[in-house]
Parts: C-alpha cells; structure tokens; sequence
C-alpha cells in the first residue's frame, strides 16, 4: 500500500475514533444530569450496567488509537504493512480495510484463539 493512501486512512480512522470518544464524554455529562431527576428504583441499576458498557467500550476505543499510533510510527519506520510478530506483508486488502492491522489474518486468528 502506499504510504501516503496509509497517512490517510490511518487519519480518517484517527478522526472517526476520537469522534466516538468526545461523543461518550458528551453522552456521559448528560447522562450525570439526567441522574439528578427523579425516576423509579430501577433506574440507579440500568445507569450502572450502561457505565460499565461505556467504560469497556471508550477502554476499546483508547485501544485502537494506540493501535493507530503504532501504525504510524510502523509508516515512519518502513515496516507498516508487514506483520509485527512474523514479518510477513499484510495484504492490501486487509489495510484497507483495517490500517492498523498488526497481523495478518491468519496470525490474528491464531491470537483470538489462544485467548487473553
């Protein structure tokens, strides 16, 4: 891929993420005002369930800037576009798809299946 096709997908990604991020943060500060009115007993559960949702949700999302990140020191350096654990080339395709990527899909498999 090249490099200057990368820059911007990696920035589109970059812009996309952050507005997801400021978006939560928005949706947070009206969530915290609307805890001040009154409402049933129900309501104090349903509030904690959505932050725990949100917080594992906005902790994704810092993942993937940092994930973002790495991509671009990767362009920087010369090696975006090759895996990170075998070195082998990331098909176009699947930058295109995901400019971050780190592995290759069959690499990135074989992560998802070993687990945590």
């Amino acid at each position: 891929m090249e490099h200057e096709r990368a820059r911007a997908l990696l920035k589109a990604k970059r812009a996309r993420v952050q507005e997801l991020l400021s978006s939560m943060a928005s949706t947070e500060v009206d969530d915290l005002r609307g805890a001040e009115e009154p409402g049933d007993a129900g309501d104090g559960g349903e509030r904690l369930t959505a932050q725990g949702t949100d917080a594992l949700v906005a902790d994704d999302l810092l993942q993937r800037l940092a994930m973002i990140d790495r991509a671009e020191r990767r362009l920087e350096t010369g090696t975006y576009g090759h895996s990170i654990r075998s070195g082998s080339p990331i098909p176009n395709d699947r930058l295109e798809a995901d400019p971050a990527a780190e592995l290759t899909v069959q690499e990135a498999r074989a992560k998802e299946a070993e687990g945590p």
